[in-house]
Order: C-alpha cells, then sequence, then structure tokens
C-alpha cells in the first residue's frame, strides 16, 4: 500500500472514538484495575503488537506496584481476517504463582485471549485477568469476557491505539472504522 492509499483509507474511514473517548476509557480502567488488582503486585502482559500503545497508555495510570512483560500471539498478519494462531514469544518463568493481567487492544471473537489465557493458567499463573481497550458488539458467544472493558465498538473492522488497518494506522491517538464494503 503506497501513502497515498494509506491516507486515503484513513480519509474514507469513520471515527468512531475520539481522543478524547479513549483517554476517558483509559483513566476509568485505571480506576477499576486499580481497585481490583492494586494489592496483588501483578505481572502485566501485553499483547503485542496491538496492545502497544494501550498498554503504554495505561501503565502510567496504573499506581500501584507490578512487573511488566510481555507476549506475542498473532492471527492476522496484516490481514483484516483472522487466520491460525503463530506464538511468536511466551512469557517467562514469572508467570508461575502471579496474579497475571493481560493487556489486549480488542476483544473480536475472542479466540487469541482465551488461548492465552488458557497457556499462562498452563504456565503456573495462580489468576489471570484481562484488560482490552476495546469489545466488539459482534453478537457472537465469545469463548471468552474480559474482566475490564475500555470502549465497545461495532462490528466492523476497526483500528488506530495500536490497532491496525492492513499494518498501518496503530499511531492514531482516535478509533477508526473502514469504510463498509
Amino acid at each position: 500500500m503506497t501513502p497515498l492509499e494509506a491516507q486515503q483509507l484513513l480519509d474514507q474511514a469513520e471515527r468512531i472514538a475520539s481522543e478524547d473517548d479513549v483517554h476517558a476509557a483509559l483513566d476509568r480502567l485505571a480506576d477499576e484495575i486499580g481497585r481490583e488488582l492494586a494489592d496483588s503486585f501483578p505481572l502485566v502482559l501485553a499483547v503485542m503488537g496491538g496492545a502497544v500503545v494501550f498498554a503504554g497508555h495505561l501503565l502510567t495510570r496504573l499506581r500501584f506496584p507490578l512487573e511488566f512483560d510481555y507476549l506475542h500471539v498473532t492471527r492476522y498478519r496484516g490481514n483484516t481476517r483472522a487466520g491460525e494462531m503463530e506464538w511468536r514469544v511466551l512469557p517467562g518463568q514469572n508467570v508461575v504463582g502471579r496474579t497475571v493481567l493481560v493487556l489486549d487492544d480488542i476483544l473480536d471473537e475472542g479466540e487469541t485471549l482465551a488461548a492465552i489465557r488458557n497457556k499462562l493458567v498452563d504456565l503456573g499463573a495462580a489468576h489471570v485477568w484481562s484488560a482490552v481497550l476495546t469489545d466488539k458488539n459482534n453478537g457472537l458467544d465469545k469463548p471468552i469476557r474480559a474482566d475490564f472493558v475500555g470502549l465497545h465498538v461495532p462490528d466492523r473492522y476497526v483500528f488506530g491505539c495500536g490497532m491496525d488497518a492492513y499494518g498501518l494506522w496503530r499511531n492514531l491517538p482516535a478509533i477508526y472504522a473502514l469504510k463498509d464494503a
């Protein structure tokens, strides 16, 4: 995709959550997470690469001691349709016996987050919590529900705030939806 095509993609998209909406959701999430996990010294794991923006903004709002690491599993590989699960980086031994908070950009079908939860339990986590910036209102019976949700988004392909469209626009401070086909 050329820079011009990328710009046209954004120009034709619909903004569904402003930067202010995102920041308000992050503030609320930090309060909710703090009330629940502040005394547990959690291991916080960001799911790369989509959660990098979400994690960066959320971590600065959490006012309690925590340990931070990441994991990398993907189903999209630059596409807008999910494929097979590919584990790229697993968390280390610091999971054993810990309260773990997984941060992800979006809860879409729930397959990835459910697989992450199951993997962390298999690796010895004492308790696994999850926080997502967005939860897609797609009407599916998802195999997992996030413990903490920032924003609900429509059943469209969304991007910005760490989520990408064709590998692009993770850097946007607001959330957009691709133009309906």
